[in-house]
């Protein structure tokens, strides 16, 4: 004789029933995990320390590739190395499922380190015009390497738990905005396993070490840069009417371009428009041939950024006729080939991402972050057809008595690119190398048996 199950029971030896057949519970996997990442901790310190006092320059990260190549290899990836312009490229296979790319950015930044560390970066090189500077990672991509690396050790610690491919990517060039484009040219998405997810993390120097910080759809903007070569009709600065003067002209150009985000923009369309150089004259009687500017144009949508770029000719072109010059002596505008696409966070993938790893940190540790006008190359993984979901999620790097007292008294903290920036080690590390492992556990997880 059968007793009869009340609904409630039911459901709970189904949910019972389930687990079970997954082999562990998710609170035993997320153990196992914690306890890996504890294990491998001292060593990726380690690790860290050597990266960030061998810092190089974008394009010339030939040691970084090689220490991350040597990384993967250990940890059991197939690796080619060179992929584009010194991209490394680690493959691990785990049976038949999807593919999830995980990518962590090498290059340094021309600064010159003052956080007054142990392991503090003393490295110079010379910069892509024959110049020697100081070198510094202090954008943390330095402990993006050892974010990747440990992913690496620890998903091949855990391969019962998870079916399917995982590529770790080694990408030069970020801050110069060249590396990603180049791997994918170089054929990643085909001489590789093509990628249903692309998932990267980037250290946060607003945010206290253990949360993780996600914003969903656009994150970063559109990076633009525009040259304009102001002519003009030169002479003696005690007779301007026998000229025509591009410093005006120029001053009056850059003053114009400030009306197309405040009156042609749709409003709450975010953009920006940065005349950041204006270079023109030799000396203070004589009025120039030429003057001229350098642009940076932000925005978000790629419909805005065509309007922002077609206003900008529009506008230098018509101040200039309007100070009566032909159309021979017409402002050159050029757009550069410098261009970084806007990084839209797939929603369903970001939605996916944080309700999960609400359950590794707690959900008052996932932080909800406003969009930036930073630019990040990591956009061009998500911009190849057919497009794949990506997600770029944000790593605390702040001590967090540190971030507490800065809230408190006002004072404020270093930020990214800042020569006093470097994120509090080990529970970055910890927390960067979880968050990984985490999405790949979610996204790769092996199926109910």
């Amino acid at each position: 004789m059968r007793t009869p199950v009340c609904g409630v029971c039911l459901v709970m030896l189904l949910c019972l029933a389930a687990l079970c057949g997954r082999g562990q519970s998710p609170a035993p996997v997320r153990e196992l995990a914690q306890s890996r990442v504890a294990q491998e901790c001292p060593s990726l310190f380690e690790l860290y320390k050597h990266l960030h006092a061998h810092p190089e320059l974008s394009f010339q990260e030939t040691q970084s590739a090689a220490r991350v190549a040597e990384e993967l290899r250990k940890a059991g990836c197939d690796v080619t190395t060179g992929v584009g312009k010194g991209g490394v490229v680690g493959v691990f296979r785990n049976g038949e499922g999807p593919t999830v790319l995980l990518r962590a950015d090498m290059d340094a930044l021309p600064v010159k380190e003052q956080t007054g560390l142990p392991y503090a970066s003393t490295v110079t090189a010379k910069d892509a015009q024959g110049n020697e500077v100081p070198v510094m990672h202090a954008c943390g991509h330095d402990i993006h390497m050892t974010f990747l690396v440990g992913a690496a050790r620890v998903l091949a610690q855990m391969k019962d738990q998870w079916q399917g491919t995982v590529i770790f990517i080694g990408q030069p060039a970020e801050e110069a905005g060249g590396g990603a484009l180049p791997m994918i040219k170089d054929g990643l998405f085909q001489r590789f396993p093509r990628p249903n997810f692309c998932l990267a993390l980037h250290d946060d120097a607003e945010l206290a070490a253990g949360t993780v910080g996600y914003t969903s759809g656009y994150s970063h903007a559109n990076v633009n840069s525009v040259d304009i070569i102001v002519h003009g009709v030169g002479g003696h600065g005690a007779y301007p009417q026998a000229t025509k003067d591009p410093v005006v002209l120029a001053s009056q150009i850059v003053l114009a371009l400030q009306t197309i985000v405040s009156r042609e923009v749709r409003p709450g369309e975010a953009s920006v428009v940065t005349v950041g150089t204006i270079h023109g004259g030799t000396r203070r009687n004589i009025i120039p041939e030429e003057v001229r500017l350098q642009l940076t144009v932000r925005s978000y949508t790629d419909e805005t950024r065509r309007e922002i770029l077609a206003a900008i000719k529009r506008i230098a072109r018509g101040q200039a006729m309007a100070a009566g010059l032909p159309e021979e002596r017409l402002p050159e505008v050029k757009v550069t080939e410098e261009f970084t696409p806007s990084l839209y966070n797939d929603p369903k993938l970001t939605e996916r991402l944080v309700g999960m790893l609400g359950g590794w940190f707690g959900a008052a540790n996932l932080v909800s972050k406003t969009p930036l006008m930073a630019g990040e190359d990591f956009s061009q993984f998500g911009r190849t057809e057919p497009k794949v979901p990506i997600c770029m999620l944000n790593v605390g790097g702040v001590n967090p008595d540190t971030l507490q007292e800065s809230k408190q008294t006002g004072k404020p903290l270093p930020s990214l690119h800042s020569p006093f920036w470097a994120p509090v080690p080990e529970p970055t590390i910890k927390s960067g190398v979880t968050t990984f492992v985490a999405c790949v556990l979610e996204l790769l997880g092996r199926p109910a048996r």
